[in-house]
Formats: structure tokens, C-alpha cells, sequence
């Protein structure tokens, strides 16, 4: 009997920087590392760019990851609308989607809640979330985990989870940092997926470009300085929600 290979699809809302392109060859490359297992069949689709999977074809796949942007999740764009459409279809087939910054206020959106500019003003760098430990179930994603060291960087966020909602970890930026529905939607506000050589160019990027203030820019990379991301726990953590495992995080 031949195995059945599991499969997964990246959803990419943003477009490659060259930094990311010469280092890892694609954002899709450093999800699927981070993610990814071996015997695995990963695909992309770059929504940004119009690019999405058929109808048909969406029940073939285990799980899906929304990637971050530039852009607001808030808007009217077509491709943010068929984004929605997309996840909503996902949604009702019970479909694993793990939406991370962009991804999270997406499925925010999707599930009723409301998105908008963070109220804190934005947050770039290393922040701690603290995890709501009467909400964590026993031998679940999150069992014996009390917090967590993510990067971040967002100016939007969750302003009001939707009904359905569990919001699992909050931090002193960000009321919602982490939130899930049921057993096949969980989101993060923050990068698991990125490292500090990327935040760093992320940051250098957006600041010529004029969307982050010099304050902001020093803050980032004092923090940096200061604290290491929990990147192992983290990349446990996701690949465990995605592959349905119940591995306990060391």
C-alpha cells in the first residue's frame, strides 16, 4: 500500500524582499523550514499576486499557513476579498490554518471579529506573551507552556476576537496575541517563523521607506539585543497544531 503524502500550502501575502530572496530563496523557503517535515509536499500560493488553489483542489490539503504583509487586512483589495472567501470555504471543511500577523487578523476578519490600527501605537522586536493558563487543556498545543518570546511586527491588530474565540496569550502591547477557534484555527499576532536577521532587515526596510519612526527603529533593536526568541518551542508549537500532534514543548 503506497503512503498517502501529507500536504500543505503556504499562502504568501507578501512579496519576497531580495535580502530574504539571496539568504533563503523565498519567504516560502523559511516557512517550509520552519514547518515543514520530511516527507512532506509543500505548496505556495502567492495571494498577493492573485494566486490561489481551486475549490477542488482545497480538500486534497492537511493544513494551511497565512503569511504576514504590509498590506491591512481591513481593506477592500480583491485579492484580500478572495483571501476571505478562501479561508471561509476552509473554515466550514474544518481545515487546519495557522494565520500568523496578517494571517491572524485574516482569519480575525473571516471569523467576525474586528481589525484595525494596533492601539498601542506599533510593535516591532522581541516581545514576551504571556499565556493564559486557566484556557490551556491538559496534554493540548500549549500544556505547561506560561510564555512565550516572539518576534513582532505589526502596526494592525486584533482589536475585538470574534465570539468564537479562545484568546490564549496577551502581552503588554497587544491584548490579542494568540487566539484559536475550535481545534483547526490558530493564529498569532507575532513572526514564529522568523529569525533576527530578517526582523533586522524588516526594520532597516520599513524605516526608509518612512513606515516606522526612528524611536520605534532604536526600541526594535535594543530589544533585539536583549532577548532571544523562543524559535525552537515556537516552530514545535506550530508544526504540532498543523500535523494534530500532542507533543509536549521542552
Amino acid at each position: 500500500m503506497v503512503k498517502q503524502i501529507r500536504r500543505y500550502a503556504l499562502f504568501q501575502a507578501t512579496p519576497d524582499s531580495e535580502f530574504v530572496k539571496e539568504m533563503y530563496g523565498g519567504y516560502f523557503n523559511v516557512f517550509v523550514s520552519a514547518f515543514g517535515d520530511e516527507g512532506e509536499q509543500w505548496d505556495l500560493f502567492r495571494v498577493i499576486e492573485g494566486e490561489f488553489p481551486r475549490d477542488d483542489d482545497l480538500e486534497k490539503y492537511e493544513g494551511f499557513v497565512i503569511s504576514g504583509s504590509l498590506h491591512d487586512a481591513f481593506t477592500e483589495e480583491d485579492w484580500i476579498i478572495e483571501l476571505c472567501s478562501v479561508c471561509q470555504k476552509l473554515d466550514v471543511m474544518k481545515k487546519k490554518i495557522l494565520g500568523i500577523c496578517f494571517g491572524h487578523q485574516i482569519i480575525c476578519r473571516v471569523r467576525g471579529g474586528k481589525v484595525g490600527r494596533a492601539r498601542r501605537g506599533p510593535d516591532i522586536g522581541l516581545g514576551n506573551i504571556t499565556i493564559v493558563q486557566d484556557l490551556i487543556k491538559p496534554g493540548g498545543y500549549f500544556d505547561q507552556t506560561k510564555s512565550l518570546s516572539i518576534i513582532q511586527c505589526h502596526r494592525d491588530e486584533v482589536l475585538e476576537p470574534p465570539e468564537s474565540a479562545i484568546v490564549i496569550g496577551f502581552s503588554d502591547k497587544c491584548d490579542v496575541e494568540i487566539f484559536s477557534v475550535e481545534d483547526h484555527l490558530l493564529c498569532f499576532q507575532g513572526h514564529p517563523e522568523y529569525n533576527k536577521e530578517i526582523l533586522l532587515e524588516i526594520i532597516d526596510r520599513v524605516h526608509k521607506i518612512k513606515f516606522i519612526e526612528e524611536e520605534i527603529v532604536e526600541k526594535a533593536k535594543d530589544s533585539i539585543e536583549k532577548i532571544e526568541p523562543d524559535t525552537q518551542r515556537l516552530h514545535m508549537l506550530c508544526k504540532n497544531f498543523l500535523k494534530g500532534r500532542r507533543t509536549h514543548l521542552v
